[in-house]
Formats: C-alpha cells, sequence, structure tokens
C-alpha cells in the first residue's frame, strides 16, 4: 500500500485509514530518514486511537506511554538510540511488543530481530515537500 501526503491536515484521516485497516494488529514499525516525520504521524494515531496528552519523542526515554480511550495503553518507542537488540532486551521491548496494546516503533532497525513477524511496517520518505508513505505487512 503506498499514500503520498501533500499536507499535515491529510495525517490524521491516514492514521485512521490505516487503523481501520489493521484493526487486529497492534505493533507498527516507522522507518526513514530523521525529519520525516514519523513522530508527527505517530501523533496522530495517538489521537485516533483516543490519547488525549501531549505525544513527544522518546529520545532519550526510549519508551513513553500513553493512555487512550477506554484505558488502552499506547507505547510510543524511538529506537535511535540503542546500539544492540540486548538493550531492546534489557529495557523490556518484547513484553511491551505482545502485551496486545499498540506500539508504536521509530527505527525498529535496531531491534528488528525480536518485532512481531506481524508487525505492520510503514516507510517514510519525503520528497519535494510531499511525504511518501509505503505500507509491508
Amino acid at each position: 500500500m503506498n499514500w503520498i501526503v501533500n499536507k499535515e491536515d491529510e495525517l490524521e484521516p491516514l492514521a485512521l485509514q490505516i487503523l481501520e485497516n489493521f484493526k487486529n494488529h497492534r505493533v507498527f514499525t516507522f522507518s526513514g530518514n530523521l525529519g520525516v516525520g514519523k513522530t508527527a504521524f505517530i501523533k496522530y494515531l495517538c489521537k485516533v486511537v483516543g490519547v488525549k496528552e501531549a505525544v513527544s519523542s522518546p529520545t532519550f526515554a526510549l519508551i513513553n506511554e500513553y493512555v487512550g480511550a477506554n484505558n488502552l495503553k499506547v507505547y510510543h518507542f524511538d529506537m535511535y538510540r540503542i546500539k544492540n537488540v540486548q538493550e531492546a532486551y534489557d529495557i523490556g521491548s518484547e513484553e511491551y511488543f505482545y502485551s496486545g496494546n499498540y506500539c508504536f516503533i521509530e527505527w525498529p532497525e535496531m531491534a528488528k530481530e525480536i518485532i512481531p513477524n506481524d508487525a505492520v511496517n510503514i516507510k517514510m520518505e519525503m520528497k519535494d515537500g510531499k511525504r511518501f508513505l509505503t505500507i509491508n505487512n
């Protein structure tokens, strides 16, 4: 599946569409260069699942936890600073990934060995001021 996003106000309807298309999935990965909009898109995914608090990149914390509608937990990972898969194990990533709660993972390449096989993989690219999203499952 491929999408082109011309402006930011298209991200929320796209987030809703993706969550509806993959309603049986809870783990989503986001790959792409720095500044491509991974965190911005995750903010809209969180909004769609009912998160009311501010969503920000967990670059230094590695994991942010949010609460969505009906007390649904949402985990937002930033694996950019992970040096090896052992660090991902050490922070308990597997427990989160298999918890049944939403997990949105930036920089999944750093922990690809432990990310569930059925994760929805979203690759993001920026060209000519447009975001290109490619989704593989």
